[in-house]
């Protein structure tokens, strides 16, 4: 199962790391749009992350080489979740950095989600 969950992780981190860097303007508008419907978009955000960071938490328990990566990765967007849910007004500072004068930060993400990509990926079939 462990390696299902990189695969997965290689696919989802790949394409979102692309689109980030291609198309940072549709990735600033939708944060605007999720920030301008308050705290309820806030829980968006963290629905879009709860369901990935469970898959990872249940199912990808390594702790060691490259693999524990991924596993921190999955507390992390845990943590993020647990923010949206529980503190949603502090969701709400944090989106309120999204700016179209700061797209290009979406950019950075993108070429670390490509990376991380590309590290899990280095780890299953190299390793």
């Amino acid at each position: 199962m462990e390696r299902s969950i990189e695969v997965l992780a290689i696919i989802l981190f790949g394409v979102i790391g692309l689109s980030h860097i291609v198309q940072p303007r549709a990735w600033v508008d939708f944060f605007i749009l999720l920030r301008g419907k308050g705290e309820a978009g806030v829980f968006v955000d963290g629905l879009v992350n709860l369901p990935f960071a469970g898959a990872i938490i249940a199912f990808h328990n390594i702790w060691s080489g490259i693999p524990v990566v991924l596993t921190l990765v999955g507390w992390g967007l845990l943590v993020k979740s647990l923010i949206r849910f529980c503190a949603p007004k502090l969701g709400l500072r944090m989106m309120a950095r999204v700016s179209v004068e700061r797209s290009w930060e979406f950019q950075v993400a993108g070429a670390g989600l490509v990376a991380l990509a590309g590290l899990l990926g280095y780890g299953i079939y190299a390793g």
